[in-house]
């Protein structure tokens, strides 16, 4: 098959522009199920990269299930299970930047409720996990930097705390897709030190476990990050959430 153009590589995190790159060129439809990848070498000479970054994409490729390698054959671009199917079809609308209220929307409706399992479901090793995250938070901000990988490591923790994969796969997709605005809201001046606090609301409610809590301090996290970003009031910021009925303080396992 004849290999689709490719852009040269210019971001400082190069492995993950490589795995965006092919990311998309799956979602469509350039690279299908069963097709071979060209070797190490020559996806390194196309997008000027070192071997070393494409080894790293290509593992992260694998690791989401888009992609298999066979030893002694080569990489081959896998048929979509059921479990990936979520990011391949998010992928369609990757670049279309007048989606971000849609996805700003689908993070309201998804993850309170998610946060309010996690408070039911989260072990005692998962909430000793979302605290390393929250220490090493703390850690960045207080040294001047935004703290991005750790507010997106805490909401994919918190996702898969409630031990079910499509809930992962699902906010893992939403990082992703509003990696840009979640970074923009970031460099604004004591943005990171908010968000910051308004993780350990969250998480505090998911030690207590108060499911109604961690809904609400979920709710208004991500309220307050889109008010910042659109200067609109979202629907939910004014009405209270439905939901069942709250399960307070139950002991931890």
């Amino acid at each position: 098959m004849a290999w689709p153009d490719v852009e040269p590589i210019k971001s400082t995190r190069i492995y993950a522009e490589i795995v965006r790159q092919i990311k998309a060129l799956v979602a469509e439809g350039k690279l299908k199920s069963g097709d071979q990848l060209p070797p190490e070498r020559e996806l390194a000479e196309k997008f000027m990269v070192s071997r070393t970054s494409v080894r790293e994409a290509l593992r992260a490729l694998e690791s989401l299930g888009l992609i298999e390698i066979r030893p002694g054959e080569g990489t081959f671009v896998k048929e979509v299970s059921v479990e990936a199917l979520i990011e391949p079809l998010a992928l369609v609308i990757l670049t279309q930047k007048q989606v971000a209220a849609e996805l700003f929307e689908a993070r309201r409706l998804l993850e309170p409720p998610i946060a309010g399992l996690a408070a039911r479901r989260a072990s005692r090793e998962e909430v000793q996990e979302l605290e390393r995250i929250l220490d090493e938070q703390a850690k960045e901000v207080a040294g001047g930097r935004t703290g991005l990988t750790q507010d997106a490591a805490f909401h994919t923790a918190i996702a898969h705390s409630t031990r079910n994969r499509a809930i992962t796969r699902l906010v893992t997709t939403l990082m992703d897709l509003l990696t840009q605005s979640r970074e923009e809201s970031l460099h604004t001046p004591g943005r990171p030190e908010r968000s910051h606090e308004d993780h350990r609301r969250i998480l505090q409610a998911i030690q207590a476990r108060d499911e109604e809590e961690a809904r609400r301090a979920m709710l208004d996290h991500l309220v307050a990050v889109e008010r910042l970003l659109t200067g609109r009031e979202p629907e939910e910021a004014r009405a209270p959430q439905p939901g069942p009925e709250p399960r307070r303080r139950r002991p931890g396992r």
